[in-house]
């Protein structure tokens, strides 16, 4: 043990007001479990850069407004910063730091040779033309390109962005460099630099984890109900993968609600949001209100819609037998805490959903080396690298008695501890 002062986050009743403080608790709860230096701890609460921008917009009727935009470098003691851009109302400078923390953990844990970052534009893509959210989107990648770069900081699709907005980011970026840099962002399509497998890889991690735990509990999948809360690119692919395997998914929603079946559900005939939005409900025989999702009898419940769904309001209705989480933050501190004191095993974000920066990483190793991988080789090499974490992972489990989300904090900071301690500090 250290010996520094902590408090732990599941000795406190209140919720965390913002995705920073969230990541602070976290933090300190995990060195709680490791012989870290706490000036390393103290350094890691803090991110090395925030860079703030404005960003000019012509509107198509001629108008000119400005956006706000964000981009946070947690730590880069590992390799060059890593994390996603969204376009969101809700954006802001806290998220930001919080989330690049997380992206520093989650890099960590799958011991990829990357750090944390995160960063976005307050705005609603959905208020925008697409013309409008392309130039949004070239003139933020010109405000940023100081700070970016294949060696530098890569950015990814977060919420409100895809692989379309990252071909254009790539663009923008590599024309004013004079020659093409596909590996300056991830995600993009694979025709000009992308992966395969990159758009469907979140999901298809957490449905290889999801299958790892229920092993760990004996359960296997065969017959083992699952309840997805989100049905977009991750819930979407989990469900589908999970009902290949032979696992019965009871229920999957999106905004307007779920589709719920005891007998488990014909996933191949309800549409993702990608192929269809918000359409679960409209070709469901029975529909439930989302928030009895939550409270269903299942094996295993995922949600993969947004963070903080499962809160201190409503976790005394989840009754699941294990959670796993498909979307960043799903669980807020107090909820965590009362899943642990019934005995409810929660799968974190930074293993579960860990695909999406795991195959961004492979896109990168791609793109800077000019070789494409096949679609067979990515989804092999992903289920390698996920399993590799996973067993890490567990190791943490079993030997010290500790929590999911615990074991892979210490297994995320000890790695990113053990590269401050030999780097140093600069004087």
């Amino acid at each position: 043990m250290s010996g520094q002062s902590t408090t732990p986050v599941d000795s406190q009743d209140e919720e965390p007001a913002s995705a920073l403080e969230t990541a602070r608790r976290q933090l300190d709860n995990a060195a709680a479990h490791v012989d870290i230096d706490p000036n390393i701890v103290e350094r890691l609460k803090h991110p090395a850069q925030v860079h703030e921008v404005t960003i000019p917009l012509e509107r198509d009727d001629g108008t000119l407004e400005a956006f706000t935009g964000y981009r946070a470098q947690h730590d880069s003691v590992r390799g060059p910063y890593k994390g996603g851009l969204r376009f969101h109302p809700e954006v802001s400078r806290d998220e930001c730091v919080g989330l690049s923390m997380w992206m520093t953990w989650k890099c960590a844990v799958m011991d990829l040779p990357f750090g944390g970052a995160k960063g976005g534009v307050v705005a609603n893509p959905k208020a925008l033309s697409d013309d409008e959210v392309e130039r949004l989107t070239r003139r933020f990648a010109q405000e940023i390109r100081p700070v970016v770069g294949p060696t530098k900081d890569i950015p990814a699709p977060d919420m409100g962005t895809d692989a379309q907005t990252m071909s254009w980011f790539m663009d923008a970026y590599s024309m004013q460099e004079g020659e093409t840099v596909p590996g300056v962002v991830t995600g993009k399509p694979p025709v000009v630099g992308g992966s395969h497998g990159r758009e469907e890889a979140p999901g298809r991690s957490v449905a290889l984890v999801t299958r790892e735990v229920c092993d760990y509990y004996g359960l296997g999948l065969d017959g083992t109900t699952i309840a997805v809360q989100g049905y977009g690119s991750v819930g979407a692919n989990a469900a589908e993968l999970l009902d290949e395997w032979g696992a019965s998914v009871v229920a999957v929603s999106d905004v307007n609600g779920a589709a719920y079946d005891p007998d488990g559900l014909d996933i191949g005939s309800i549409p993702a949001h990608s192929e269809r939005p918000e359409a679960v409900t409209e070709v469901a025989d029975n529909v439930i209100p989302n928030d009895e999702l939550l409270g269903l009898d299942v094996d295993v419940l995922i949600p993969a819609a947004v963070g903080n769904a499962i809160t201190a309001d409503n976790v005394d209705d989840v009754d699941a037998d294990i959670v796993v989480e498909g979307a960043n933050g799903p669980t807020t501190a107090v909820a965590d805490r009362r899943l642990a004191e019934r005995d409810i095993p929660v799968v974190p974000d930074i293993l579960a959903n860990a695909g999406g920066v795991t195959v961004s990483y492979f896109e990168w190793l791609q793109d800077i080396n000019r070789r494409s991988w096949s679609p067979e080789r990515v989804n092999e090499e992903l289920e390698t690298e996920m399993l590799a974490a996973f067993d890490r992972v567990q190791e943490e489990v079993d030997a010290r008695d500790l929590s999911w989300r615990e074991a892979a904090y210490v297994v995320a900071l000890s790695r990113v501890a053990a590269a401050h301690e030999k780097r140093g500090v600069w004087p």
